[in-house]
């Protein structure tokens, strides 16, 4: 018998398919990937992080370039996808994140995701504008913090929560050791903890909880809904897609990609990351370092005089194509992508393997 392809809802949003696609920097995923994704069906995301580095007036004044940018894609992508879902990522991290978070609002963004810090104080800035608010944790007890606090500051509950376990891309809310030696929390553990954790602080029903990271197959997709998750959240998969905002190269990289090439650094802001090698990468490894002409600390952990190199600028490097000297983050399943697809035939591959695909797959 096969298994009934359930739909997500948050609130009032509801999307056919119970996929949330992550938000990549820098401008990984801006208007081409997240409008493709909520068109089809799923919730398309905009990332935020350094949005407008690639404006005219970046270096003279990013925080604003960021702001227009983060502004005119929001808008690009309302344009295309109507009265379906438009999401934003935005770091707690990020230096602007009041500002950044002010636009989302102003512009109608119907969902906000927001990690890399608990954002405790995201619904007195959404000044109770009907977006959803979505923090991203990495463990039950973050969850606790931040719906207790919500509850007794603001009198409300997140909309959801996105669980990003130890195999997602980019920056990681776990500890280097725990990455390199493996002894971190599988993903479904978390979540079965996530929604004991919670239940105390639950009314009429259960915050919806959405797991990502290391999510490949529609069958893993399955295994999750059957766990106890509302959704899934995906990211490298979209990538490896006609419809992905970075340049080819770059997906080419992905679809090369082996699993010796996966490589778990120590970000010049703090942060574990996994990314693929690369010459880039193999300099950072040797200790050398590249010239930093800081436009703006876009990032409020980032010592622009003592970092070996401005994670920005390197992010943007791939992303533009430069797959030797850019930064390209990936997630641990990276190795697997196979082929450039599209989003549409990406969803109805997940859905046919959700259905009919096996039930044995690497630990979530």
């Amino acid at each position: 018998m096969k298994a009934p392809w359930p739909s997500l809802r948050i609130g009032d949003i509801e999307v056919p398919h119970p996929i949330i696609q992550g938000g990549m920097g820098v401008r990984i995923s801006i208007h081409g990937l997240a409008s493709a994704v909520s068109l089809h069906g799923g919730i398309g995301t905009i990332a935020a992080a350094a949005i407008g580095l690639e404006e005219a007036d970046a270096f003279r004044n990013l925080p604003q370039a960021d702001l227009r940018a983060l502004r005119r894609e929001i808008r690009k992508t309302r344009e295309i996808v109507g009265k379906r879902p438009v999401a934003v990522n935005i770091m707690v991290a990020q230096s602007d994140y009041r500002n950044l978070v002010g636009v989302a609002i102003e512009e109608g963004a119907d969902i906000i995701f927001s990690g890399a810090g608990l954002p405790m104080n995201l619904p007195k800035l959404a000044n109770g504008s009907p977006t959803k608010l979505v923090p991203i944790i990495s463990s039950a007890r973050a969850g606790v913090l931040i719906t207790k606090n919500w509850l007794k500051k603001y009198h409300r509950l997140p909309d959801a929560f996105v669980i990003e376990g130890a195999k997602a891309g980019g920056h990681l809310g776990f500890k280097y050791d725990e990455l390199v030696k493996g002894t971190y929390t599988p993903l479904l553990t978390i979540l079965r903890e996530t929604r004991e954790a919670l239940r105390p602080y639950e009314k009429d029903s259960p915050i919806p909880l959405i797991v990502g990271g290391g999510i490949f197959y529609g069958w893993e997709i399955r295994r999750a809904i059957e766990a106890g998750a509302q959704g899934v959240q995906m990211a490298t998969r979209f990538v490896a897609t006609k419809e992905c905002d970075a340049a080819p190269s770059f997906k080419e990289a992905y679809v090369k990609a082996k699993e010796e090439d996966i490589l778990i650094i120590e970000s010049p802001v703090g942060m574990p990351g996994r990314a693929l090698r690369n010459p880039f990468l193999e300099a950072m490894l040797r200790g050398e370092k590249r010239p930093v002409t800081c436009p703006y600390r876009c990032l409020r952990a980032c010592d622009p005089l003592n970092v070996p190199y401005c994670i920005a600028q390197a992010l943007l490097l791939a992303k533009r194509g430069d797959i030797e000297e850019g930064l390209i983050f990936a997630g641990a399943r990276v190795a697997e992508v196979r082929e450039i697809t599209t989003v549409p035939q990406l969803l109805k591959h997940l859905m046919e393997e959700y259905q009919s695909g096996p039930d044995a797959s690497p630990d979530l």
